[in-house]
């Protein structure tokens, strides 16, 4: 896998705080960032709706050739559910 990189700006308190912390718990900065960034985006995640996360991975509107209502219009679940 390739790694990017990326430039973020931090203020001094910010800074000087991200600095002690990885010191005092032997990790590198950009460890540290990495894993807040990652915790970051699976919260952002979990809080997603399935049809968020189907938007997002393109499964929306994936089926060609079928009817733009077909999830809503009645017409098309005659004979589902005792309809």
């Amino acid at each position: 896998m390739k790694d990017y990189r990326v430039t973020v700006r931090f203020s001094a308190e910010l800074r000087h705080r991200l600095k002690a912390t990885a010191h005092r718990i032997g990790k590198r900065e950009s460890d540290l960032v990495r894993a807040a960034v990652e915790r970051l985006l699976a919260a952002e995640d979990d809080a997603l709706t399935a049809y968020e996360h189907a938007k997002r991975t393109g499964l929306i509107g994936a089926v060609k050739g079928a009817s733009r209502d077909l999830s809503t219009n009645p017409e098309h679940f005659r004979g589902f559910s005792g309809s």
